[in-house]
């Protein structure tokens, strides 16, 4: 444990950054060097001649896994009538790079992240795949810190909406967030969602919905859920614009 524990003497400017990311992530350290570990890139340890093991990719490996068996159990609790086929899925949705980077933005860990020269230079600090990166080494340092209970109550703090979710549809289908991110990139506008048709009885309906982007019907789609329809209108305008 002593090895892995990082006792790294801390300027008191390095205490101040450490301690932002703990409040963000609602997490005190026994041992901030750990954190400072999880937030250091290879790049800044190479640049600075550390020691192998002063850099985050092995904290990273054990995140990994502890974000997994973490999320695996949430899921379980949650769902005691899924399939391990679907369960597998819904920790799909959760557990992926974009989810995390979206953690990581909303702890703000791209600005406390030490990084080298060259992966400042390319907007290291912006990139999905270090954010990501990053908040598994944070929850591998957790457990280092105070074990696998501590971890896991950090992640179902974090995890607790996503998981409430994670059947519904929207996220292992979640073409909805990849359409509006897709259009904002083209266009610098977002779709606009028009109810199309209503068919059936009421305790029957079918929804038709399109999707208008820059005065463009772009995608079409029916469901028994207003959701569902979106869902798969969101699908087909995806496929037009990545043609």
């Amino acid at each position: 444990m002593d090895r892995e524990g990082s006792q790294l003497k801390l300027a008191p400017e390095e205490k101040k950054r450490l301690r932002q990311v703990e409040r963000s992530v609602d997490y005190s350290f026994k041992k901030p060097g750990l954190l400072k570990k999880a937030l250091t890139h290879k790049s800044y340890a190479n640049e600075n001649k550390l020691p192998p093991d002063e850099q985050n990719e092995r904290l990273e490996f054990l995140g990994d896994a502890v974000l997994e068996l973490a999320v695996s159990e949430l899921l379980m609790e949650k769902y005691p009538d899924y399939s391990e086929g679907d369960l597998s899925k819904l920790r799909a949705a959760v557990v992926n790079e974009k989810q995390l980077a979206r953690f990581a933005r909303a702890f703000g860990l791209g600005d406390k992240l030490y990084l080298g020269k060259g992966e400042e230079q390319t907007s290291g600090r912006e990139k999905p795949s270090l954010l990501a990166d990053a908040v598994e080494a944070v929850l591998g340092a957790i457990y280092l810190d105070r074990g696998f209970d501590k971890a896991k109550q950090v992640v179902r703090k974090h995890y607790s909406k996503l998981l409430d979710h994670a059947a519904d549809g929207e996220l292992y289908k979640d073409y909805k967030t990849e359409l509006q991110e897709k259009s904002q990139s083209l266009y610098r506008s977002i779709p606009r969602y028009r109810m199309a048709a209503e068919t059936g009885p009421d305790h029957e309906k079918t929804f038709e919905v399109e999707i208008v982007i820059r005065g463009e019907v772009l995608g079409r789609g029916t469901g028994r859920s207003k959701k569902d329809a979106e869902q798969q209108a969101a699908r087909e305008a995806l496929a037009k614009l990545n043609a």
